[in-house]
């Protein structure tokens, strides 16, 4: 289990950096604006708050909106921290993503004592949608594979959101084509009296007749040629606790069993750690979140900082822990004019792992601006992202739908430009040229960001092998 000095110092630099950054955001979570005031403040008389109107909230609870206020009826607070509460208010409920717009002002004076008025307008819950997307990673690999239908999952998405008007969302998939799926979760984030505790439940099966058994040239390789193709079942049970605003908590024990051909284990014989065609195993996660940014589907200021450690398995057939960490940071250079850095970083020990314990970049959200043809394995890995925007337009269309929350579609777009790196060591798995190396990306695109947390962007991007490319992606499909 040998790494130069070189290789292993960049992967902990990368790692490291991104704890740093997490390290640096947690500390500043607070439940209220109240706090000791400045010389100034202290001249300015505090008021009260008196009662809170709510308006708008057809399904929403009341006591559910009132979670993510920074201050309570009957708070003591100083003018200029109130109007900064008001921001601060409109802030997180908008990111609860109940609501396309929300509105938090005075109402009145009664003397020192104030009324606020917290003015909502909610989104549509029920989504009961045909599902048609390709299966891979994006759509470059897509198109590398030929368009195929084949290659296409279809069926049917009911999400619920809000089922009980306390944030909590079901999920109802029967999905077929390439895969053959069917999976059901159920999350109640504030399941007591005190709206700290929640709870989520979740089954999954999947079916595959054809199975990515190896990585070769950097590229996901793949056989339909067996029999019995991949089989996955996953239950799981997860714990979640929020004690303020912007932290929240999360436990999660899930049971996952998967079986492949057994014809599978000649073209790729550690597929599993064992040479066996299944494997089953418990898996145990801890996970803390930190929010604090304008806009959590798409931050342009503040910090989203996240951590995690994974237990998978505990014997030879399945034996891995894993870490990671990464972190958002966002500042308003000019008007208009954003700057945001990325660091994340998954470090998975012992080094030896079977191959379903490598997918690194290329997957998920773990990927290079400029690699997207690419998969690159590994057990440690981090990257840095830099992006640049400026505001263009921002506008909006009005809809033919007669309703007072959905009579126009909102519209930003932002251009953009970019710099990534990132490194991923792998110690089994070495006949790839990413691997083992620094890497190095950059372009620029455009941002297209609209209700329900969609976002459009398209990319025009470059890597260190001199390849260039135009690359489109989808954010949020419900």
């Amino acid at each position: 289990m040998r790494i130069t000095t070189k290789y292993c110092a960049v992967v902990l630099i990368l790692l490291l950096g991104s704890n740093w950054l997490l390290a640096q955001s947690l500390p500043q979570d607070t439940a209220g604006v109240a706090s000791r005031p400045t010389f100034q403040e202290a001249r300015t008389p505090s008021f009260y708050i008196g009662k809170i109107y709510i308006e708008g909230n057809r399904r929403t609870k009341s006591y559910i909106i009132e979670r993510e206020l920074p201050f309570r009826a009957g708070d003591s607070i100083y003018l200029p921290e109130l109007v900064k509460g008001f921001e601060v208010s409109r802030q997180q409920l908008f990111n609860t993503g109940l609501f396309n717009e929300v509105v938090v002002a005075l109402k009145s004076f009664r003397g020192y004592e104030v009324d606020v008025i917290i003015q909502v307008k909610e989104r549509w819950y029920t989504f009961p949608i045909p599902y048609v997307k390709p299966v891979d990673r994006n759509l470059s690999e897509w198109s590398r594979q030929g368009y195929g239908l084949n290659r296409v999952n279809y069926g049917l998405k009911f999400t619920q959101y809000n089922v009980t008007g306390r944030n909590d969302k079901l999920r109802f998939w029967l999905i077929t084509g390439y895969t053959k799926q069917i999976q059901f979760q159920y999350d109640q984030p504030y399941a007591d009296k005190t709206l700290k505790h929640g709870y989520g439940i979740g089954f999954s099966y999947s079916f595959n007749k054809e199975i990515n058994y190896a990585t070769v040239n950097n590229q996901q390789m793949f056989t339909d040629s067996l029999t019995d193709g991949i089989k996955r079942w996953e239950g799981k049970l997860e714990y979640t606790y929020r004690p303020g605003l912007r932290t929240f908590h999360a436990i999660r024990l899930s049971v996952t069993s998967q079986r492949v051909d057994s014809n599978l284990l000649g073209l790729n014989p550690k597929y599993f750690t064992a040479r066996s065609s299944s494997v089953t195993y418990p898996e145990l996660s801890y996970n803390i979140k930190y929010v604090n940014v304008d806009y959590v589907h798409f931050p342009l200021t503040g910090w989203v900082a996240e951590g995690g450690i994974v237990k998978r398995g505990f014997n030879k057939e399945m034996n891995m822990w894993q870490v990671s960490a990464k972190a958002n940071k966002g500042w308003r250079l000019a008007k208009k004019t954003y700057y945001s850095l990325q660091g994340s970083g998954v470090l998975r020990v012992p080094f030896d792992q079977p191959y379903i314990n490598h997918r690194m970049f290329g997957y998920g959200d773990m990927f290079l601006r400029g690699l997207e043809r690419y998969v690159i394995d590994g057990v440690a890995a981090g990257m840095v992202r830099n992006s640049l925007r400026y505001e263009l337009l921002r506008f909006n269309i009005n809809t033919p739908v007669r309703s007072r929350s959905h009579d126009r579609i909102p519209f930003k777009i932002y251009a953009r430009t970019f710099g990534d790196m990132g490194y991923a060591y792998n110690k089994n798995f070495t006949n790839n040229s990413l691997t083992n190396r620094m890497l190095y990306t950059g372009g620029f695109g455009m941002d297209v960001v609209t209700f329900y947390d969609i976002i459009l962007r398209f990319d025009y991007s470059f890597n260190q092998m001199g390849q260039k490319g135009l690359f489109f992606h989808v954010k949020n499909d419900f």
